[in-house]
């Protein structure tokens, strides 16, 4: 027997969806992508910066790759919500999410976003092109792009609805932060192995 695939008309009609099951789905064009799984070393970089995070604001704001954030569909083929791998919420949205981590576009944007950068043409392009308009068009304060291959962290800031590149740190140098000012964190410790 062949299932029908689901298709939503809206966000509104996705956000009653509930397949009982932990799967995280990007909405495209209507239609349920599962995402997979994140990878070991991905997952690792996350937890790393999340632990340096947590010990300047408090832990459950801090939030690993089950954040949902509803984004606008600027290109065909954008999903309209991002399951970033690391997310900084706003005390506000612990009241806000208290039956779906989902960020809503009618919420306050969270503080701050990043992504850990995975191989690959396709995925390189969907977080430094794609994901980064979006979360520009939504407001996000502060956009980290973690790059494991090229050991850089890039900062970006919005500065009149745009992102500019606030600075790119790699080895010894410190990590700036405009959200987090009081960081003390370098490139290699984000990077460092367990």
């Amino acid at each position: 027997m062949t299932q029908a695939k689901l298709r939503f008309s809206s966000f509104e009609e996705y956000l009653v969806y509930d397949d009982n099951c932990d799967r995280r789905y990007e909405l495209i064009r209507g239609e349920l992508v599962e995402l997979p799984p994140e990878s070991e070393p991905n997952d690792w970089i996350a937890l790393n910066l999340r632990d340096e995070l947590i010990t300047l604001i408090n832990r459950r704001l801090v939030r690993l790759g089950k954040c949902e954030i509803q984004v606008p569909v600027l290109q065909s083929d954008d999903a309209a919500n991002r399951y970033p791998d690391l997310v900084v919420l706003r005390e506000e949205h612990l009241e806000m999410t208290q039956k779906r981590l989902t960020i809503t576009t009618e919420m306050p944007p969270p503080r701050m976003v990043a992504e850990v950068l995975s191989p690959g043409k396709t995925n390189r392009e969907r977080d430094l092109i794609n994901k980064r308009a979006q979360y520009q068009a939504i407001g996000i304060p502060e956009y980290w792009l973690i790059d494991p291959l090229n050991r850089t962290i890039t900062v970006l800031k919005l500065e009149i609805d745009r992102y500019v590149e606030f600075g790119i740190f790699s080895g010894q140098a410190q990590i700036i932060s405009l959200e987090f000012p009081s960081l003390q964190l370098t490139a290699d410790s984000v990077f460092q192995a367990g």
